[in-house]
């Protein structure tokens, strides 16, 4: 109460709203003008305005008599945006800068809560304002003028003769014909920045007249600010109570949806995703992911969602492929669509991608001209096709781009075996479609055995290892007993009688003892890292029988040489894993699978013409002791070998080498200078590059 005492109200000021220049009223505000030169002084040459982007361009009038006008400069800009002619089109007549053009934005895009206001007689008249308006010089002219530059050195270049003339009249045409547009790409189109300003630059201008500040049409239009009627009927705006008209005056403040930054139609946060349905979540991230593992689509939902529920709601828009889950092809190509690339109806396009996907299924490898002349459609769909779900590798073909999830095999065998039972019917559809037979499907399929069995049961895995046991027993039972009969009848005949014997005696020396050492690794019980009662020889005195050892070092020489003639440089990490694929590969029963130690394949790869190169890693590498351990071919048998081994030189006495630095020290080496390609062929096969270092192949350490 104290304080409404010392403010006490003077007065009461009546307030009406004028109508007549509702949406017509605009406030510019103009930049800051030199002090010499007030509002007063400007004269206006031309107005136009487009009424929907209300957007205005004003020409206004320059006082070049203004002691704050350099006439130097306004000559120099006329001459660079005229030149010496003047004619209509001129922007400057008078040889002289004497005018500039403001372009117009927008101030503010809500102005319903702001009005113009007009005092009179104890009256307060507020008209709406339309649209607030900051005019800012255009610099247009600019362009003119290095548009005249260019013509002028156009000029200066000089034109061609009259016949190259005559030549430049007869041009040819190519015909084009547009694809059908996609719903998607007539949406991308309309929301791109050049569409927009193409429909900015089509409506048209409206120009318009100005009248000063002391004209009688202004004074006449000045009139329109003020109410026309102070009657109550003609102001039942303000028969409002206070509350209502605070609100009327000043709104919420609530955020127009074209505030908001326009996103693509295909763009949506993981806070709008989560506001979904369970079903509609899952298409929407199988639809733009293609690919995922269902460890990684249960992270993406969000904690507490059940785990039964998304395997229901997955199994409606993705196939298991390789434990991971694939998009179906009719989620991404809907019926009545077509292909972007070559106006292929959909249901052409969801088999083509089935059968890729069938592939798969078989074979992490798929080869793309194989799918293009099965499927018979354009290498740009086909590519679409791998892209989805596999990469690509060079001299490989596609490789499926997730690894097989072994664990939601063993996890869900049921989700398995029905996914199973689905690929058969895709797999029987596909083969009357495309006209497969199975006779030539057989083959394919015993050649993925080597990998990860794909979609089968732990069940189906048990009685394919019992068949493959009995088909095999018969034969290893049958070699044992040969070998066991050869090693009885050696020994029998070398065995000497006993009874006829006398042993000579004859003083031991001491200094010369029993030489053991050659067969003290062969007597631990081991043979090549196995348990005797592992292996599938029977060791003799710790020695493998009948020639058995020659043909194990032959078969692994003969990987190891193979492998480095394509490799060159391997850590014994990678060798190891290479040897255990190559191992995979080979038949059961093969001679390689009596037991390879560490140390067997490094004395190989030593014996094979390789060397150790002892590459000087840093002290805080993180590096397991097998990638500690790098081997390089030392002699290949081509041109190339002194320049790798020189290089190999480089890398044992540093961790990486910048490219300069190899190419002197193998110009400087070799006495020749060396062109680009054959440092690269070198660096291509014992080295990588990272970071804008090279490194050994295997090295690397992230």
């Amino acid at each position: 109460m104290a304080n409404e005492e010392d403010d006490p109200i003077i007065q009461e000021i009546d307030v009406f709203l004028a109508r007549s220049l509702l949406e017509k009223l605009y406030l510019f505000q103009y930049p800051i003008r030199p002090a010499s030169m007030t509002y007063d002084d400007v004269t206006h040459l031309s107005a136009k305005i487009k009424p929907k982007q209300q957007k205005v361009e004003l020409e206004m009038a320059i006082d070049t008599l203004n002691p704050n006008y350099c006439r130097s400069k306004g000559e120099q800009i006329a001459l660079n945006v005229d030149g010496t002619c003047t004619d209509e089109t001129s922007t400057y007549s008078s040889k002289l800068m004497d005018k500039q053009t403001f372009c117009s934005s927008q101030a503010a895009s809500n102005v319903s809560r702001y009005a113009a206001a007009v005092y009179k007689k104890g009256e307060l008249h507020l008209t709406p304002l339309h649209g607030i308006l900051q005019l800012r010089p255009s610099f247009t002219y600019l362009d003119k003028a290095d548009a005249k530059h260019r013509e002028r050195e156009a000029a200066n270049e000089g034109g061609d003769s009259s016949q190259d003339e005559a030549e430049d009249d007869v041009k040819q045409i190519t015909v084009r014909f547009s694809r059908p547009e996609t719903e998607q790409a007539r949406q991308r189109r309309v929301q791109s920045y050049e569409f927009l300003q193409k429909r900015q630059a089509e409506e048209h201008w409206v120009h318009l007249h100005y009248y000063g500040l002391k004209d009688s049409r202004s004074e006449h239009e000045r009139q329109y600010l003020f109410s026309q009627g102070h009657g109550l009927a003609e102001n039942t705006e303000l028969i409002k109570s206070p509350s209502e008209y605070l609100m009327m005056l000043m709104p919420p403040n609530v955020e127009e949806e074209n505030e908001k930054p326009m996103a693509p139609s295909n763009v949506l946060s993981m806070a709008q995703l989560r506001t979904l349905p369970l079903a509609d979540q899952i298409k929407i991230l199988m639809k733009n992911v293609k690919v995922m593992p269902f460890a990684n689509l249960l992270g993406l939902l969000g904690s507490g969602t059940d785990p039964t529920a998304v395997l229901r709601c997955v199994q409606q828009v993705a196939l298991l492929v390789q434990g991971n889950w694939v998009v179906k092809s009719d989620v991404l190509y809907p019926k009545d669509t077509s292909s972007p690339h070559s106006g292929v109806p959909a249901e052409v396009l969801c088999r083509g991608r089935d059968f890729v996907m069938w592939k798969f299924t078989q074979d992490r490898w798929v080869v793309r001209k194989e799918v293009a002349a099965v499927t018979k459609l354009c290498p740009e769909d086909v590519k679409d096709f791998l892209e989805h779900m596999s990469v690509a590798r060079i001299n490989k073909g596609w490789e499926f781009m997730l690894p097989y999830d072994e664990d939601f095999v063993k996890k869900h065998p049921d989700i398995v075996q029905r996914q199973q039972m689905l690929w058969m019917g895709i797999q029987a559809k596909l083969e009357k479609v495309y006209n497969l037979l199975k006779e030539h499907l057989t083959p394919k399929k015993q050649e993925a055995q080597s990998a990860h069995p794909l979609l089968v049961s732990g069940e189906q895995r048990v009685n394919m290892a019992k068949a493959k046991v009995k088909q095999n027993f018969g034969q290893l039972e049958k070699e044992l007993q040969r070998q066991k009969a050869e090693m009885k009848s050696n020994e029998s005949s070398a065995r000497p009688d006993v009874a006829n014997i006398r042993i000579k005696e004859e003083p031991v020396s001491l200094e010369e003892p029993m030489d053991t050492s050659a067969h003290e690794g062969l007597n631990n019980g081991l043979v090549n890292g196995l348990h005797p009662a592992q292996g599938p020889l029977d060791p003799v005195n710790g020695h493998l029988p009948g020639g058995c050892i020659d043909r194990v070092a032959q078969e692994l020489k003969a990987f190891v040489s193979s492998t480095f003639k394509k490799q060159f440089v391997l850590t014994l990490s990678e060798l190891k894993r290479l040897f255990n694929l190559h191992l995979a590969s080979l038949p059961p029963g093969h001679t390689l699978f009596s037991g390879i130690s560490d140390k067997m394949l490094q004395d190989m790869v030593l014996d094979t013409g390789c060397k150790q190169i002892l590459v000087p890693f840093p002290p805080q590498t993180a590096a397991s002791p097998d990638e500690l351990k790098v081997y390089a071919l030392w002699e290949a048998g081509d041109t190339y070998d002194q320049h790798r081994q020189v290089l190999l030189e480089i890398f044992s006495k540093n961790y990486r080498v910048r490219r300069n630095v190899i190419q002197s020290q193998l110009s400087q080496e070799c006495g020749e200078d060396l062109n680009k390609q054959e440092v690269d062929r070198v660096l291509k096969d014992c080295c990588v590059s990272y970071g804008g270092m090279w490194y050994l192949k295997g090295t690397v350490q992230s």
